[in-house]
């Protein structure tokens, strides 16, 4: 006995089955793809994981300058996350758009070498420093905007899509922020090469006529 509940066609066989990710079907908090999925979950992660790492590196943090750079950037990146949360989860523009991180920090760059002495690990947490953590900071916003980039260019929902990409930026000139920081106090320090050298690389180049202006 057949199952009557079962629809069949009028050969007996089985209807072809109805494709449920077509065009204009699709619910709004499911409009991602399967690797976008991954992903957001890679950003959505990284972020918590910077967040984190600022609280504890706040505990340890001895300049009020370098303190205040880290509660900045936190209270900056807490409302990027509740705006990636958000358009990842709805699919839809939301509530709160992506802002532009401002640094606190003058453009001024420091360039040349000076003797330092020779970096090692530290043997406990009592060593830890705001060189170290400066430098532990960069490290986070260096590879969320690296991170952030190159998801961006994987994204299908184009409100996320959007969302991600805007906000690399933001991380760049967080990544500067904290570099100018350390520059100033000595701890990233800047070579340059002999004059000579950067005239000839600066000159090595020249423009050219754009496609608007070339002759036919």
């Amino acid at each position: 006995m057949q199952n009557q509940s079962t629809p069949q066609g009028q050969n007996g066989t089985m209807p072809p089955t109805m494709n449920m990710n077509t065009p204009g079907t699709q619910a709004p908090n499911t409009n991602h793809g399967g690797h976008e999925m991954f992903d957001a979950h890679e950003v959505i992660a990284g972020i918590i994981s910077m967040l984190d790492q600022y609280q504890m590196y706040e505990q340890h943090i001895q300049d009020p300058a370098l303190k205040d750079i880290l509660m900045h950037q936190t209270t900056f990146v807490t409302q990027m996350y509740n705006t990636i949360v958000e358009s990842f989860q709805t699919g839809q523009k939301p509530s709160v758009s992506t802002q532009v991180y401002n640094m606190t920090q003058t453009h001024d760059v420091v360039y040349g070498l000076s003797p330092s002495q020779p970096k090692k690990p530290n043997q406990s947490v009592n060593e830890l420093s705001d060189k170290g953590l400066s430098a532990y900071m960069l490290g986070q916003t260096k590879g969320l905007a690296t991170l952030l980039a190159m998801t961006a260019l994987e994204m299908t929902n184009p409100v996320l899509r959007r969302v991600i990409a805007d906000s690399v930026p933001n991380f760049i000139e967080m990544s500067y922020e904290i570099f100018l920081y350390q520059n100033k106090h000595g701890y990233y320090q800047v070579p340059q090469l002999a004059m000579q050298d950067m005239t000839a690389m600066l000159q090595s180049y020249t423009t050219t006529p754009s496609q608007g202006n070339m002759p036919h």
